[in-house]
């Protein structure tokens, strides 16, 4: 644990900050060049981190080390994270792996196609997408929803690159910027935000994430419609691809695994806004007695979604046997046990980093400097999330490194603001990481070959349509956020 620091070690903060630095280019050389994990690079880089420190100490004449005990540091660290977090992302992951292998994400598109027609193709498709990604990765939905895309090229003569591009921006935007899906989950837990703050850290991920999807959509509708693929001609029509699936289920028990969870968190929040005091002084809430216990306990993100598992069991699981159920929670749980090591590793960074006194240096360095403070501080959330998301490819693991640094740093930066009870300040933080999460996706990216080898697109042409699009949409979300900022921090 960290020791109370002294205004000598404090001192020690610039070069400490530098050594924090270097971990970061570790960790991007690492998981880049050396093909490392994430999880294996961040916790040599923490290591790196921690060590380090203490040896700046020793070599400046500190007797003590400054990180009393590494190991406890790194650990609670480690615990902490999943303790608060590792369910809600495991629950998060086995419902989108239901409604993938379900054939409920087909559903929804089928209900989005059913209600625009073939008269907008490519706004349905941004909106298909835009939609799926809430709970399946977009790597997955991309996938699932491609031969519908290529289908409806061929019925509406829409260029495929254009309907390509489209698809792709729409499941971008709510992947790294709306909960449920575990990534932003991750970077909200990192932050401070509470399971009260999830609900207001999915409406403002929403917000954000219309623009960004609409961004990538005038994208796919102007510079990429005049980029050519080699994709031949459909085969296979969405009819045909859904007969794949059976019999698929019904609109609501497709998207309730989804609404009924967001209800819950919802009905939690509205339950504990306050309405006054009472002549005693203390402070009222809207809901109160039986009611208030039996909302806020719904509404726990843990409890809520948990509830939509049991929806995405009970109401799409044909056959709730070993081959139905058993293994499909185990292909869910694979899925989710690498986001939460990676996560936990960089609950473990942070630890250390807070143990450090890089966060008094920091607030030393902006006392009398407004540039990062706010909306300063938000574009630099931004540009150190854009860095690791360009130079190592993942945006899951950009958006939990780019939490653990900025977390001890906040106070500083002003973006600890609130709203009444909405942690507005810790929400936009994790927009803005989502942004920068987003800028740009190019070869070292899993999605970005997903995308260009389910379009057929040469490599030319993904650099010019899809790589160019996630830069328009990061850009585009944080000139949101930052606006969202002047406003309200």
């Amino acid at each position: 644990m960290a020791m109370d620091l002294s205004a000598e070690v404090i001192q020690l903060g610039p070069i400490i900050l530098g050594l924090l630095f270097v971990c970061i280019i570790f960790i991007v050389f690492a998981t880049a060049k050396w093909k490392l994990h994430p999880f294996l690079s961040i916790i040599a880089a923490t290591y790196l981190l921690a060590l380090g420190t203490n040896l700046i100490g020793k070599l400046s004449g500190h007797s003590a080390p400054i990180i009393a005990d590494i190991g406890s540091t790194i650990t609670s660290g480690f615990g902490s994270i999943i303790a608060s977090i590792g369910l809600v992302i495991i629950f998060g992951t086995i419902i989108g792996k239901v409604l993938e292998k379900t054939g409920a994400a087909i559903k929804m598109a089928e209900v989005v196609l059913r209600l625009l027609g073939d008269r907008h193709p490519a706004i349905a498709m941004s909106i298909i997408g835009w939609i799926v990604s809430l709970p399946v990765f977009c790597d997955s939905g991309y996938v699932i929803l491609s031969s519908l895309k290529k289908s409806l090229a061929k019925r509406t003569g829409v260029s495929i690159v254009t309907l390509s591009v489209a698809l792709s921006t729409g499941l971008y935007a709510t992947h790294t910027l709306v909960p449920p899906t575990p990534g932003p989950i991750a970077a909200a837990s990192n932050v401070g935000i509470g399971p009260a703050g999830l609900f207001w850290v999915i409406v403002v991920g929403i917000i954000v994430s219309i623009p960004v999807a609409l961004a990538g959509h005038i994208w796919a509708r102007t510079a990429a419609s005049k980029l050519p693929s080699t994709l031949e001609e459909a085969t296979e029509t969405f009819e045909e691809y859904k007969e794949k699936f059976g019999k698929l289920p019904s609109a609501w028990a497709a998207f309730g695994p989804i609404i009924v969870p967001i209800a819950l968190l919802a009905a939690a929040s509205i339950a504990n806004l306050p309405i006054g005091t009472d002549a005693d002084g203390n402070q009222q809430l809207l809901a109160s007695g039986f009611a208030h216990t039996l909302l806020t306990f719904l509404g726990a993100p843990v409890n809520a979604l948990f509830i939509g598992v049991l929806l995405a069991i009970f109401t799409l699981l044909p056959k709730r046997d070993e081959e139905n159920l058993t293994k499909l929670m185990g292909a869910g749980l694979v899925d989710a046990a690498i986001i939460i090591m990676i996560t936990g590793a960089g609950g473990a960074l942070g630890s250390v980093i807070k143990a450090t006194p890089i966060a008094d240096y920091v607030k030393s360095l902006v006392a009398d400097n407004t540039a990062f403070i706010g909306v300063g501080a938000l574009l630099l959330a931004f540009v150190i999330a854009a860095i690791l998301k360009t130079a190592q490819g993942s945006t899951t693991a950009a958006l939990i490194i780019t939490s653990t640094i900025m977390f001890p740093l906040m106070p500083s930066l002003g973006l600890m603001e609130m709203m009444g009870s909405v942690p507005i300040g810790q929400i936009l933080t994790v927009m803005a990481i989502g942004a920068g999460s987003m800028a740009v996706s190019h070869v070292n990216d899993s999605y970005f070959w997903v995308v260009s080898q389910f379009s057929g697109m040469n490599l030319k042409t993904a650099y010019k349509a899809q790589t160019m699009a996630t830069l328009v949409q990061g850009i585009t979300g944080i000139i949101v956020v930052c606006i969202l900022g002047a406003i309200f921090l």
